[in-house]
């Protein structure tokens, strides 16, 4: 990565991993494959950098419940300086759980999982296994949040929860996302709906739909609460800036010279994209979360009312 705020570290771990209660019977490779980058996974086999209950083993090989692996080669890891401390499990702000499926607030500056430079044990999903590995729970991902988006994330408790949830995502008829995010410039229109296809999963482009509405107008920003009825990566950040209102901060689709003065003058240090609520029908039950505004944004939102009305 070339980010100024990056740096590498190189994670010893020659030590051992005991295959949890929660786990099911799995090929070797799989389960590793599930906790680290596919690159770093296949070097450990190519190099022979694996043992399972102090024996040599290969990809295919089965693991069980209580099984000791230990790596002998260390993972090279991009960490970032700031925003990327994982909370401690306790302090995960849990919106709602019941014994198939949580809701939690996720916190910006935290991947979901783990990534080709990331380990799992920095990400919230691996902050969530070591919480419920005493309960024999393994949480499993239904759906994402980029790493700089906080707010509602729901994760199942089980295999069949999982299957049901991701079910229910893939159709995307009976889920209905909200969205806070504050936009580069003054956009006129007080409502609309953005109708334009993005890069699907297997790269070719499908529809895309973003519905949006005017909260409130700034000096040079504007303030949407914004829909999407499909769950395409980066909709709404890549949406928007093909409107020619990018998310504000966003550091990839966005406009970087105005971030640079945004970030200047508010201290803003990350993109001011927040998920709100989470509408979701599972079989007859209708079900909704919601979390609040984070405070780094809401004293955003606070400064820039302030400049206004002093401009005024």
């Amino acid at each position: 990565m070339t980010n100024r705020h990056a740096c590498r570290k190189l994670f010893s771990v020659d030590q051992e991993i005991v295959v949890p209660r929660a786990e099911s019977v799995k090929k070797l490779e799989n389960f590793l494959k599930a906790r680290f980058p596919v690159g770093y996974v296949r070097k450990l086999f190519r190099k022979h950098g694996v043992r399972v209950n102090g024996k040599r083993s290969k990809p295919e090989d089965p693991i069980q419940v209580g099984d000791r692996i230990r790596l002998y080669i260390p993972f090279e890891e991009t960490v970032q300086r700031r925003g990327s401390a994982v909370p401690s499990q306790s302090k995960i702000p849990t919106i709602y759980e019941d014994d198939s499926l949580l809701v939690i607030d996720k916190p910006a500056g935290i991947s979901v999982h783990e990534g080709k430079q990331l380990l799992k044990r920095h990400s919230i999903i691996g902050a969530l296994e070591r919480l419920y590995r005493d309960q024999g729970i393994l949480p499993k991902l239904v759906h994402r949040l980029d790493r700089n988006t906080s707010g509602v994330l729901v994760v199942a408790k089980n295999d069949s929860t999982a299957a049901k949830l991701e079910r229910i995502f893939a159709e995307e008829k009976n889920v209905r996302k909200e969205y806070i995010s504050l936009l580069a410039g003054r956009l006129q229109d007080n409502h609309g709906t953005i109708d334009f296809p993005l890069p699907g999963r297997d790269g070719k482009a499908v529809r895309a739909l973003t519905r949006f509405k005017i909260v409130e107008r700034f000096l040079e920003t504007t303030l949407v609460k914004v829909t999407i009825e499909t769950g395409r990566m980066h909709q709404i950040r890549l949406h928007f800036s093909r409107l020619g209102y990018p998310v504000v901060m966003d550091d990839r689709h966005g406009d970087f010279k105005f971030n640079r003065q945004f970030r200047k003058n508010y201290g803003l240090k990350r993109q001011f994209l927040h998920a709100c609520r989470l509408d979701l029908k599972i079989g007859d039950a209708q079900r909704s979360w919601s979390a609040p505004l984070p405070k780094d944004l809401e004293a955003i939102l606070a400064a820039l009312r302030s400049a206004q009305t002093g401009e005024r």
